[in-house]
């Protein structure tokens, strides 16, 4: 992205129910490695590192909203391997502070706040959302395809998550096939009772608008 001005790309996420979390201690050892992980994953592109605010809270700046998607996704991921659920807000924040690069907190500025809000509005079913500056049916359109993300994300059994997660990272159907020991076509089954194809086109459509948006310079 090529930031006008302060504009940054913000990304913020709660994890669901976890004041019921049986395990405390354990959820919250998952959920700092998760958080960990990710900014080791997206270095290269983030400004101020993904942060714990709360317990079950974090933010953090990135310099791209397409890359700021990216890494929701891969967290989402990582985080259901464990069990855990989460909700996450992608946006467009003006920093009128000087921008903490160590860690994401002290910063003021337009968007934060809207991010913020609409992060507690903790609406069911909605695990991607996103705040634009400028462009609200854009930001109406990609709540929608967020919310057919959410839906195949949930319908997924262990074993297509993992496939998935391969394949979005780029490994080949006979590499998956090779690893687990099976015929290439029992991969490919996995793949399609995981919507895969639905799946990475509407991730597709979202990255398109995103990049689009990025390379406005308006986020």
């Amino acid at each position: 992205m090529e930031n006008d001005a302060d504009i940054y790309a913000v990304v913020m996420g709660d994890l669901v129910r976890s004041e019921a979390a049986p395990a405390p201690e354990a959820l919250h050892a998952a959920f700092n490695a998760a958080v960990e992980a990710a900014n080791a994953r997206a270095a290269d592109a983030i400004v101020s590192p993904l942060t714990i605010t709360l317990g079950d809270e974090f933010q953090g700046l990135l310099g791209s909203l397409a890359e700021a998607a990216r890494l929701a996704r891969h967290l989402r991921i990582t985080l259901m391997a464990k069990g855990i659920d989460c909700r996450f807000v992608i946006g467009q924040a003006r920093i009128e502070t000087p921008v903490n690069r160590e860690k994401a907190w002290n910063m003021m500025g337009p968007g934060l706040a809207r991010a913020r809000e609409t992060l507690d509005e903790k609406k069911p079913g909605l695990t991607y959302r996103f705040t634009l500056m400028e462009d609200a049916m854009t930001e109406r359109l990609l709540e929608a395809i967020g919310a057919g993300l959410a839906v195949i994300e949930r319908d997924w059994t262990d074993r297509q998550r993992e496939d998935i997660e391969a394949l979005l990272d780029g490994q080949t159907v006979e590499e998956i096939a090779g690893r687990r020991g099976v015929t290439v076509h029992s991969v490919y089954k996995v793949r399609s009772a995981g919507d895969y194809d639905a799946y990475t086109m509407q991730w597709a459509a979202v990255e398109a608008a995103l990049d689009a948006i990025d390379g406005e310079g308006t986020a």
